[in-house]
């Protein structure tokens, strides 16, 4: 059920607001061009600025838009277990398919710590948990042997979306994790890598703009046409790095804007790209073949 190619969608806004209408078409953008899924209020979606009544709200449409054409994996998670069973409860309500749950940011908990917090979120709900382990942002990384304990214990912990950029440790979690627990790359460049030890797909940022290319990289793999597969990689790779030369989401919303697909308004303290990474930003669009000279 998870795999592909799903994408960490962005949250357009516009004078300040949340634009429901161009947030309504980046979905059925994304449907059209072979996306697996969504995950609203993920990062790239700006959650950590997003007010409890507007994030509720960005998954209601996400959920009321995809129409069941393609998954909705909810971004509910929080650092605090309580605010995240919240946001969690709420997403489960509304018909979400899956919860995206991040590590406890700032509070740098211990892995029993760690344990604790995801196993309360999963016996708060019953649909399926996706652990969302990004060490870089939280200042903690989940370790295998923890992940392992989870996909155990909590039968609704059915995944892990590892944006460590460890292979060994994502090795390591299918070697402890039951055969059935999904694996999906958190890092755009490492989707063909990951796929290689057995995981089934991405959760995208680039795929904002390329959908049907990240979609097809996992599905050519799959269908065992390796060299294909690779080709691709290499293709979107330079357009991936450009898109993280500044924190994400500011590369992939600028380019959004860019390309004319939604405002590039962020919310501080996202702020807009210096000039010099911009030139470098319109390089990568253009020699990408998606923005003309």
């Amino acid at each position: 059920m998870f795999k592909g190619s799903i994408t960490a969608i962005v949250t357009p806004f516009k004078n300040g607001k949340v634009d429901e209408n161009k947030f309504r078409e980046l979905i059925d953008f994304q449907v059209k061009n072979g996306s697996s899924g969504i995950v609203p209020c993920g990062t790239t979606g700006e959650s950590a600025t997003l007010s409890f009544e507007e994030h509720d709200k960005v998954i209601e449409i996400a959920i009321d838009q995809a129409k069941k054409r393609i998954l909705v994996i909810a971004g509910t998670g929080s650092n605090s277990t309580e605010e995240a069973i919240m946001l969690t409860r709420h997403a489960e309500k509304a018909g979400a398919d899956a919860s995206l749950q991040v590590s406890p940011y700032y509070n740098r908990p211990t892995q029993r710590g760690l344990y604790e917090h995801f196993k309360a979120i999963a016996n708060a709900v019953k649909f399926p948990i996706i652990l969302y382990n990004i060490a870089s942002r939280t200042g903690v990384n989940i370790e295998p042997e923890t992940i392992a304990k989870l996909a155990h214990d909590s039968k609704n912990i059915i995944s892990v979306k590892e944006a460590s950029g460890n292979l060994d440790q994502m090795s390591r979690i299918k070697q402890l994790c039951p055969k059935n627990f999904v694996l999906l790359s958190g890092d755009d460049s490492l989707t063909l890598p990951v796929l290689s030890i057995g995981g089934t797909g991405i959760i995208s940022v680039v795929s904002n703009i390329v959908p049907r290319d990240v979609a097809d990289l996992v599905s050519e793999y799959e269908k065992g046409n390796v060299e294909k597969a690779r080709e691709i990689h290499f293709k979107l790779l330079p357009l991936i790095k450009a898109m993280f030369i500044e924190t994400n989401p500011i590369p992939i919303k600028t380019a959004m804007g860019l390309l004319g697909m939604c405002e590039p308004d962020l919310r501080l303290p996202m702020c807009a790209m210096s000039s010099e990474n911009l030139e470098r930003l319109k390089k990568a669009l253009k020699d990408y073949g998606l923005l003309k000279g």
